[in-house]
């Protein structure tokens, strides 16, 4: 399947989930993955932050209530109009195409959407989003994994395939130290899956 199906199948099923997803509270484990970014980024005086895969924008209005300069993306039309909701500077587009914002950030934050990357196309996107994050930037990559595949999946509440790409740390970690300095790497059970625990990688521009 190329880039291109997959990402009409990611659009048309996010912009029928943006309501729901809208309405979702965050579970606890993300909102204390996004409070230890946060708290870090402050330590270290960062000030402009882009969130990729943005969704209905609940992280961006977190991060802007931290005092945190936010541009969000998707590739959803109906997620970007629920974070400009919000008052979130957010526009459409996905992460082969950072450059476009013609902007540098201090710190980059991707919660659940590089997972939706085929694996060889991953590299390019990390080196995308390098080149958008400033000198001793920081970038914050969650995903679930645990072991290598890749596969489309539907579920019973829309029938709209995803495409998911998952890796096993060592996999993980092999891909993301060719363009980040990792700071931190830890894989844990969130009570969802045990096949597909989460992964959550802290990195640093090299």
């Amino acid at each position: 399947m190329n880039s291109d199906t997959i990402k009409s199948n990611l659009r048309n099923y996010y912009n029928q989930e943006a309501e729901h997803r809208n309405a979702s509270d965050k579970d606890g484990w993300k909102a204390k993955e996004r409070k230890a970014f946060s708290d870090m980024a402050a330590q270290e005086n960062k000030k402009h932050l882009l969130e990729i895969g943005a969704g209905s924008g609940q992280d961006s209005q977190y991060f802007m209530e931290q005092g945190f300069d936010v541009t969000a993306v998707d590739l959803s039309k109906e997620m970007v109009q629920k974070c400009k909701e919000k008052g979130i500077n957010a526009h459409e587009l996905d992460f082969y195409n950072l450059a476009a914002l013609n902007q540098k950030f201090d710190c980059i934050w991707a919660m659940n959407t590089l997972l939706h990357v085929p694996k060889a196309d991953l590299q390019d996107v990390l080196r995308n989003i390098s080149a958008v994050l400033n000198q001793n930037g920081i970038f914050f990559m969650g995903v679930y994994g645990g072991k290598d595949s890749e596969h489309e999946w539907a579920n019973d509440i829309c029938d709209i395939p995803r495409f998911f790409s998952f890796y096993s740390p060592d996999k993980l970690k092999a891909v993301l130290q060719d363009v980040f300095e990792i700071i931190s790497f830890k894989q844990y059970d969130v009570g969802r899956t045990n096949e597909f625990p989460f992964q959550a990688a802290v990195m640093r521009k090299r």
